[in-house]
């Protein structure tokens, strides 16, 4: 059975995700091979696949806090509570990456990215996991709760709503297209911007 992963692993591996996540926040390049390696040199023994998951880890950690993530790291539970309180600690003393997340969350949204094939992004629904359990060692930690939700800040931003509409307009058009429907490929109707946000859902035609 594997050792548990100290406090100096656990700390290493969140500094060194956070390290990732600051540079993609301010479009910076970086190789996910390369810090998964140079970070094994500072663990027990660790193998590149168990860092993965680590960092899978927080990433899953984020997201119940608010909070963007690495992209690339799909979120997976089942992680340490000692992974959770240290991510905790990081966050409340990272101001500078605060500031990063909640620029990048807030900026408006760019151009909608042009496609060669959009109908190519189509991906399955995500299948439903079964929440596993946290592995808590010792007794809870008592921590102060981190407010601002920066998710919810996001699907606020309205320009990157609007982006968000069009291109599913255009994906909705060109679906139609292919289905030899062009008739009903006119008839959509970008509602929000012609009757306002209060028509809601499922109105897409005249």
């Amino acid at each position: 059975m594997p050792k548990a992963w100290s406090r100096l692993e656990v700390e290493a591996t969140v500094a060194d995700y956070f390290s990732m996540l600051d540079m993609e926040l301010r479009g910076h390049p970086y190789n996910k091979t390369e810090h998964n390696r140079e970070l094994q040199r500072l663990l027990n023994n660790r193998s590149h696949g168990s860092v993965e998951r680590k960092h899978q880890n927080i990433s899953a950690i984020l997201i119940e806090l608010g909070y963007p993530y690495v992209d690339g790291y799909k979120p997976l539970g089942n992680y340490q509570e000692l992974l959770r309180v240290v991510v905790e600690e990081r966050l409340s003393q990272s101001p500078n990456l605060n500031r990063n997340v909640e620029a990048s969350v807030e900026k408006p949204a760019e151009d909608i990215p042009e496609v060669e094939d959009i109908l190519s992004i189509q991906m399955d629904p995500p299948v439903f996991e079964e929440r596993a359990p946290r592995i808590a060692e010792g007794k809870p930690v008592r921590r102060d709760r981190i407010i601002k939700n920066y998710l919810e800040i996001e699907a606020r931003n309205q320009s990157l709503g609007l982006a968000g509409e069009e291109f599913i307009l255009r994906f909705e058009r060109e679906r139609l297209d292919r289905a030899k429907k062009p008739s009903l490929a006119k008839r959509i109707r970008h509602v929000a911007v012609l009757e306002g946000d209060q028509a809601g859902y499922g109105y897409p035609f005249v």
